[in-house]
């Protein structure tokens, strides 16, 4: 049976609509304008007469990008911070999360609390640095993996995932004598898919976009990651226009083209990923975010 909506309802809902739709536009127009500025001229991204599509379209920008080593280095550096990164933090946050999310577990409750406090409460930066020093984890690339193994709130996330799986199922489970590790890797687990994919998709973005903390304890360029090399490239920006500019007859880039076609090489993976993965976003922040 279909309701009537009242002339009111038609407008809000309308409304609604428009303000999501600019509310859209706002949030994907920097990406935009970001790729057209990277397939636009020098002359034109200077001149600011990009806006929304590519103006004297050329290349040169990626082609110069792709031929410097170090962005290769500092990719690949990513790459290997990223994948063992997200693998180091799931080995510790899946097993921690189903500890904290059985009853059965002593102080259970203290446990959780402390593991929140870590969310509102920190030690600060000296005390951290030093700390991570005394670890060893000082310009380390396995360091650097170790050093931010799991984040609270994502424990939380699969906790809550695993608190919603029926009980009886564990019972039944261990009535025919499977063990705690049997029960977790064989149940658990494979029924929280869509949750595991939304920490790892969580891990993976803050992974690949980790900055400040290997800005700080990275010292050798050859292990730094993407995202420090985009900001040495920005702070060093006039000597990047003195290294344009001895290719200025034979190339239409400028240093805010080269910045910008690195940004978008920076987003690829995560752009080919994403969908792949979306299907189980939702579910996994709806049924892990909400406490029944």
């Amino acid at each position: 049976m279909k309701t009537k909506s009242s002339s009111g309802d038609v407008i809000l809902t309308r409304f609604i609509y428009v303000l999501l739709a600019i509310l859209g536009l706002i949030a994907v127009y920097p990406f935009i304008y970001v790729v057209s500025s990277s397939l636009s001229s020098g002359r034109m991204v200077d001149m600011g007469q990009v806006l929304l599509f590519p103006k004297e379209f050329t290349v040169d920008a990626y082609e110069f990008v792709l031929q410097d080593t170090v962005f290769w280095t500092s990719y690949a550096n990513t790459l290997f911070y990223t994948f063992f990164g997200v693998a180091w933090s799931m080995l510790l946050s899946a097993p921690g999360a189903y500890v904290l999310s059985r009853k059965r577990l002593w102080g259970r409750r203290f446990f959780n609390f402390l593991l929140v406090f870590t969310m509102w409460f920190d030690a600060g930066m000296i005390p951290a640095y030093l700390n991570y020093q005394s670890l060893g984890v000082i310009d380390s690339r396995w360091g650097i993996v170790i050093a931010f193994g799991v984040q609270a709130f994502n424990i939380i996330l699969l906790r809550n995932y695993f608190e919603s799986i029926p009980e009886s199922l564990e019972e039944s489970s261990m009535i025919d004598g499977a063990t705690d590790f049997r029960i977790f890797f064989n149940i658990f687990l494979p029924l929280s898919k869509p949750s595991l994919v939304t920490v790892i998709l969580y891990y993976g973005i803050g992974r690949w976009n980790g900055f400040f903390w290997t800005m700080v304890l990275l010292r050798d360029i050859n292990k730094t990651p993407l995202q420090v090399y985009l900001r040495k490239m920005i702070i060093e920006q006039n000597q990047l226009a003195e290294e344009v500019a001895k290719n200025i007859q034979t190339a239409s880039y400028s240093a805010d083209t080269v910045i910008y076609a690195i940004i978008v090489a920076s987003m690829i993976p995560v752009i080919i990923v994403y969908p792949y993965i979306q299907k189980y976003f939702t579910k996994g922040i709806m049924v892990g975010g909400v406490k029944e």
